[in-house]
């Protein structure tokens, strides 16, 4: 019997959850270190890219056990991404998932290292798998798809110019090339490193590349209508951050009611284009509808 969303989900969560600790118990890295990029990598948070990671790879005939190391990296690097992002410099965050954010459990330097030290484990990792992998070009396809949507042109280039529109008017065009690199570029990297992984094709990845940027730019949309209308203590972070950071989102531009109304579409033209997979992408459908009514 299928599994709803919301037990997929959670099984996608805990698969991820017990390979990042074997990852993370390896004792030649020293033990205070682990405990500091530990506290960040296990602060909760929903692992839907190991997720997309596990359901594209499964979607185009693979395993989900086969494709765990591309899971773990992309959710080491979201997590390097996100401690990064709460610091003084960035964000200045002093909580995150209902906690104090890295750089206030322990400090700035430790915060830093730990990020750093997050994104370098993920890259050893996948790589490691891809050289020691049966298919060792498809496995090494998607680490640079990974690496890609984490990298120069796609999530730090998105953060690039992020920081450097904080207090201006900006025009749509910038604002969504924003939010297709920071948010939907990661998205896209999971699904296409997991249908590569499996050996998918040049179609099946087009595919679940155009739904991956349409499911990310839904994901950021409502982030930004959370963070006006969002309660506190579910999202477990302060609201009212973009406004404060002077930040331009789709709710300065379009208000809460316009903003859902582009939420809406993205939905669809993301469920359109499963389409050529028919009934299996059942999973990444449900998906596409789970976040757009998310409440945290």
């Amino acid at each position: 019997m299928r599994m709803d969303i919301k037990e997929q989900l959670l099984a996608y969560s805990s698969m991820t959850e017990q390979a990042l600790k074997v990852y993370l118990s390896d004792e030649k890295i020293p033990s205070d270190f682990r405990e500091v990029m530990g506290y960040s990598l296990f602060a909760g948070g929903k692992r839907l890219r190991p997720a997309l990671v596990m359901g594209a790879a499964e979607l185009c005939g693979g395993r989900s056990e086969d494709v765990m190391p591309f899971a773990c990296g992309i959710e080491m690097i979201h997590t390097y991404s996100l401690i990064h992002d709460d610091l003084p410099a960035i964000d200045n965050d002093d909580y995150r998932r209902g906690r104090l954010t890295s750089h206030k459990a322990f400090d700035e330097a430790k915060a830093i290292l730990a990020g750093d030290g997050l994104l370098s484990f993920a890259f050893e990792i996948m790589l490691r798998a891809a050289l020691t992998g049966k298919e060792p070009l498809h496995l090494l396809r998607a680490a640079e798809d990974i690496a890609h949507a984490a990298g120069v042109q796609g999530m730090v280039a998105g953060q690039w110019v992020d920081v450097r529109s904080e207090g201006q008017q900006l025009d749509m065009e910038t604002l969504e090339y924003i939010h297709d690199n920071k948010t939907a570029a990661m998205i896209v990297g999971a699904l296409k490193a997991g249908a590569h992984a499996a050996g998918a094709d040049e179609p099946a990845v087009t595919a679940l590349a155009r739904y991956g940027r349409e499911l990310g730019l839904t994901f950021q949309i409502i982030d930004d209508i959370l963070d006006v209308v969002g309660d506190q203590k579910e999202l477990g972070k302060p609201v009212g951050s973009d406004a404060a950071n002077q930040k331009q989102t789709y709710v300065t531009r379009l208000g809460v009611e316009g903003a859902f109304a582009e939420a809406v579409k993205h939905t669809g033209e993301a469920s359109a284009a499963l389409e050529v997979f028919g009934e299996k992408a059942v999973f990444l459908d449900q998906l596409a509808q789970y976040l757009l009514k998310r409440r945290k």
